[in-house]
């Protein structure tokens, strides 16, 4: 069968936009930096627009405006409504109505970059080709009773192209004549919406697809140290799909996550309150049924008489031990001490390693 572009379905303008800025990125930014070269300027510029604008995409549109994580001071509403329109992923309201549906409808139909059709749809194909009509922003009533939101939403075009290529070439002039301009307007301006726009991308695609799924495998949303790198701590996805509200989403104190960071720093400095956080147990109960849940599927597989059956078959039993101590626990309404805690993080770290010292002696003998 012949593969035919729907013509009909292209979105023609994000499309022009989204390849006529990565082809620029490919060809017109090397080709600059060839002639010209590149100084600290640039570079500075290039980080401070690329953090700036990243970060009003995680802190601001996902996590203030679609998660309600955190509540925030209005500077810091505003600031990252500018320099979140400068990423070009539209506005709040449509980002947010797209994103909430995504959590919603994860892995189906209605799920706007669904990884069930593929890695490409997911990653950007669902902006290129638009296959059926848009739904309506019935999700975001508490949106558009902000007025900072409204106003973005009515000047979101003319926000990020003043603020994502106006004003780093205003600076460029400022610093070093019409070749800084250019420069600023190539490197920090188009190289940059390309960068931030993929990271984003990756989110929807790349974490939907590598890394592991400690706390539930009912849906396809994955954690990935590497992605977290990428995606300023948004590689935790796993994580964020079960607890989609605490406004961590590398929740472990050594997972890079700057997004969380930032936010922690700003309620230290009274811009930010109502940091919203998964009590402990709740996220280690969900570590303990997932690890549950991979050993039954392993002993499923396992005959019994198989000579590494009992490593997986003592582990559950284990397990099984200790879900039924913490549903009395629960049931029965008592406090839960930080010893606790330290014990049923040790049970589940134990049955991984029982998972793992199954699957390296199995690859052994395979």
């Amino acid at each position: 069968m012949i593969f035919r572009i729907p013509f009909v379905r292209i979105n023609w303008k994000t499309s022009a936009f989204l390849i006529g800025t990565f082809l620029l990125t490919l060809t017109a930014v090397p080709l600059y930096i060839w002639k010209c070269g590149v100084d600290s300027f640039q570079i500075t510029l290039f980080l401070f627009m690329f953090f700036a604008t990243g970060m009003s995409i995680t802190l601001g549109y996902h996590r203030l405006f679609s998660h309600i994580a955190f509540k925030a001071h209005w500077s810091v509403k505003l600031f990252t409504l500018i320099f979140g329109a400068a990423a070009f992923e539209n506005s709040v309201r449509m980002w947010c109505s797209e994103h909430r549906r995504h959590h919603k409808h994860v892995d189906h139909e209605e799920d706007p970059y669904d990884i069930s059709k593929g890695f490409f749809h997911a990653h950007i194909g669902w902006l290129l080709f638009k296959l059926k009509p848009e739904p309506p922003f019935d999700n975001i009533a508490d949106l558009d009773r902000d007025p900072l939101v409204r106003w973005q939403d009515r000047y979101i075009y003319l926000l990020g192209f003043v603020v994502s290529f106006v004003f780093p070439a205003v600076l460029g002039w400022f610093w070093g004549g019409a070749n800084a301009a250019l420069g600023a307007f190539l490197i920090a301006g188009v190289a940059r919406v390309v960068a931030v726009q993929h990271s984003t991308f990756f989110i929807n695609s790349a974490c939907h697809t590598i890394g592991k799924r400690p706390y539930s495998s009912r849906c396809s949303a994955r954690d990935s140290w590497l992605m977290a790198i990428f995606t300023f701590g948004e590689g935790y996805h796993n994580y964020h799909h079960e607890f989609q509200h605490d406004y961590r989403n590398g929740v472990k104190p050594w997972q890079y996550d700057p997004t969380k960071w930032a936010i922690w720093c700003l309620h230290k400095v009274g811009l930010a309150q109502g940091l919203r956080r998964v009590p402990s147990e709740k996220i280690l109960l969900a570590q303990l049924a997932e690890t549950q849940r991979q050993l039954e599927e392993k002993l499923a597989t396992v005959a019994d008489s198989h000579e590494h059956h009992g490593i997986i078959a003592t582990a559950y039993e284990r397990l099984v031990i200790t879900a039924q101590k913490w549903s009395q626990l629960l049931a029965d309404d008592l406090e839960i001490t930080r010893e606790m805690l330290v014990e049923l993080r040790r049970e589940i770290r134990e049955a991984m390693q029982s998972l793992r010292a199954f699957d390296n002696l199995a690859g052994a003998l395979a």
